[in-house]
């Protein structure tokens, strides 16, 4: 009786544990936190598109979408890859001050608007466990480079949420991530991460 309880026991932990494995990876999982969004963004990705078929099929993102093929980063970011990008839903949009996004759609300022969209991804693919990783392994920040030049700083807050702070000051949260894609990774965020002005 002893045998088949502990066997029981066993397989129950190991139920926990294939559940606990497929929440690191499922691809569509939502981070419950301060900062999470109301929107599904991401629910309509599927794994074998790349990063920018499947921001265009998802309506949430369509701000982010036309920013990308304005800025002529589509074929970057249709890319091999691997990329891990950052991806605002559109709502995180309502943070940038009145006007902005009338502004970065002029042709004038499609430099600005470039290094914009840029400084959202990151060469390689990172997930949220390699991020936490990473967080733990710098004593609580890391720093990382954008495929702009750009630096973002990674830490967690009191909630667990991973918090990305960009050269302005500015903070968002991920509030969903490791949506997998065939060129990488797109964690969405509840902010637009803001670089510094580079001089043209």
């Amino acid at each position: 009786m002893k045998k088949i309880l502990l066997l029981s026991l066993v397989l129950i932990m190991c139920g926990f544990a294939v559940l606990a494995q497929t929440a690191d990876t499922d691809p569509v999982s939502n981070v419950p936190a301060s900062g999470s969004m109301k929107s599904m963004a991401g629910n309509s990705m599927q794994p074998a598109n790349d990063i920018v078929q499947n921001i265009a099929a998802d309506k949430d993102l369509s701000i982010f979408y036309q920013f990308v093929n304005s800025a002529n980063l589509a074929d970057t970011y249709k890319s091999k890859g691997p990329i891990t990008i950052f991806v605002p839903a559109n709502e995180a949009f309502e943070s940038l001050p009145t006007g902005k996004l009338d502004t970065l759609l002029k042709p004038s300022h499609v430099w600005e608007l470039t290094h914009l969209i840029a400084y959202h991804a990151v060469a390689g693919k990172l997930s949220a466990k390699e991020l936490h990783k990473q967080i733990h392994k710098h004593k609580g920040a890391t720093t990382l480079t954008t495929i702009s030049g750009g630096k973002l700083i990674a830490k967690v807050d009191a909630n667990n949420n991973i918090v990305l702070e960009d050269e302005t000051g500015g903070q968002c949260i991920i509030s969903r991530f490791d949506i997998a894609q065939s060129n990488g990774v797109v964690h969405i965020i509840n902010k637009v991460l803001l670089p510094k002005p580079k001089a043209v």
